[in-house]
């Protein structure tokens, strides 16, 4: 687990583990790693026995200022046969405790802001719709080169009218000298596609902003494979499976991104994983050469 100390310094909120921290009970319920559906109706239940008012927190999980409480959720690492931890197809629940100076509002408030900064992460409504199969269309790729009509080196005009003048359902970016934020130039990083259902993402190698990389999202966006493998929507074991199998194979080299994510070596794409509600399914992010050293 996590302590967040406030001024003085005082203990202000602690953060609990899905994977390895203690088990905590609030009343008869159990919020630690535990199925995040299961978790949020047990304490709908508790909070109207109570008469306590509930809400969705920024990932769409539960939120009761009341009890100073915002659960969360991890995707779990399950054990190999080979005895070695790997990705799971689930979340189990985590949860942030805080002070009651800090309940209205726990991600928004220093400390925690300091601790986790989720202002630039896209807001959750409480539901994880997942488009059909189907209902998707299908993209190629050139490794290192372009994902689908995006082609890397592409300027933010150019990336939005390939895909048909979509305008972007987010920007990020950040100022290079927060301090001086009022007065310096704001760098865009990039811009989320929501019909699309891809992220671009940009960097500034020659002072303007130029795509080089697309994260294709796991439950809305389009699909692609890899030699043969479709790699979006699926289960993210699966995937993971049979990049191992062919790797073994001497197929390719497996290269491990820091957040576990597996991909082919010197193709620039990693498998990721999206939440779906209670379970995780696979999404990819596609890299011009060189991308990863810049990030």
């Amino acid at each position: 687990m996590t302590a967040v100390y406030g001024p003085g310094p005082q203990l202000v909120a602690v953060a609990v583990d899905a994977m390895s921290g203690p088990m905590v009970r609030l009343g008869d319920v159990e919020l630690i790693d535990r199925v995040p559906s299961q978790a949020r109706a047990d304490l709908l239940a508790l909070a109207a026995r109570q008469g306590t008012e509930a809400r969705v927190n920024w990932s769409g999980d539960l939120e009761v200022a009341a009890w100073g409480v915002s659960m969360g959720a991890t995707q779990e690492q399950v054990q190999s046969p080979e005895g070695y931890l790997q990705r799971g197809d689930r979340v189990k629940t985590d949860a942030l405790f805080v002070a009651s100076e800090l309940a209205d509002d726990p991600y928004s408030t220093e400390p925690v802001i300091a601790w986790r900064d989720i202002r630039d992460e896209s807001a959750n409504p409480g539901a994880w719709p997942v488009r059909a199969l189907e209902d998707r269309p299908s993209w190629g790729w050139i490794p290192l080169q372009s994902v689908g009509p995006l082609r890397f080196g592409m300027t933010p005009q150019q990336v939005a009218a390939a895909l048909d003048g979509e305008v972007p359902a987010a920007r990020r970016g950040h100022f290079p000298y927060p301090v001086y934020r009022k007065s310096e130039q704001w760098y865009l990083t990039e811009d989320q596609f929501d019909s699309a259902g891809v992220t671009a993402h940009y960097w500034y190698e020659e002072g303007i902003p130029a795509l080089g990389a697309v994260t294709v999202h796991g439950r809305t966006g389009p699909q692609l494979a890899f030699d043969g493998l479709d790699l979006i929507g699926r289960t993210v074991s699966e995937i993971d499976a049979a990049l191992e199998h062919r790797s073994e194979n001497d197929e390719f080299g497996l290269v491990i991104g820091c957040g576990g994510d597996l991909g082919p070596d010197g193709l620039g794409m990693y498998v990721r994983a999206a939440r779906a509600g209670d379970t995780v399914i696979s999404e990819a992010r596609f890299c011009a050469e060189e991308w990863e050293d810049h990030g």
